[in-house]
């Protein structure tokens, strides 16, 4: 099954790590997190969210299965957008999510495949171009210090 990075809400899931740990095959990450959360490692198999194989945090997401209950691509797509649920979801205690609005603002304006292109070189190492995830301090590869989503939360202003 391949991976699929969009999302119904915006999050751009190819800056996961849980998914980038599945896309690697790295089962003992994987192992070690499920031990982390008390759970199985299985229960973080993912390939996205708009893909059938979704690990615990995203199977049963409100604003998933608000989506795909309404046959919606995206959440911008809904007459009610922004409605309470995903500005709750914006604003809450998670800085990768504070992203979402700028991000479904894009996709709206250039196209899915066009931020996509772009999110990929936004979690690239600015130095060596090692993919790297929302909470990443360093890069892996070469120790660079990343711009990763806590330090950009405070310069989202949609």
């Amino acid at each position: 099954m391949p991976f699929r990075y969009d999302s119904y809400c915006g999050l751009n899931c190819g800056a996961c790590s849980v998914m980038g740990a599945n896309e690697r095959g790295d089962t003992e990450w994987l192992a070690k997190v499920a031990a982390q959360e008390g759970c199985k490692p299985e229960d973080l198999q993912c390939h996205g969210c708009k893909t059938a194989e979704n690990c615990i945090y995203c199977a049963d997401c409100d604003i998933k299965l608000c989506a795909e209950d309404n046959g919606l691509e995206f959440c911008f797509e809904c007459r009610e957008f922004p409605c309470q649920r995903i500005s709750d979801f914006r604003n809450d205690e998670w800085a990768h999510h504070s992203a979402i609005f700028k991000n479904l603002a894009a996709i709206k304006e250039k196209g899915v495949e066009a931020w996509l292109a772009e999110e990929k070189k936004r979690w690239a190492c600015p130095k060596c171009g090692t993919r790297f995830y929302w909470y990443s301090e360093k890069c892996a590869k070469c120790g660079t210090k990343l711009y990763n989503a806590v330090k950009e939360e405070p310069d989202l202003t949609i």
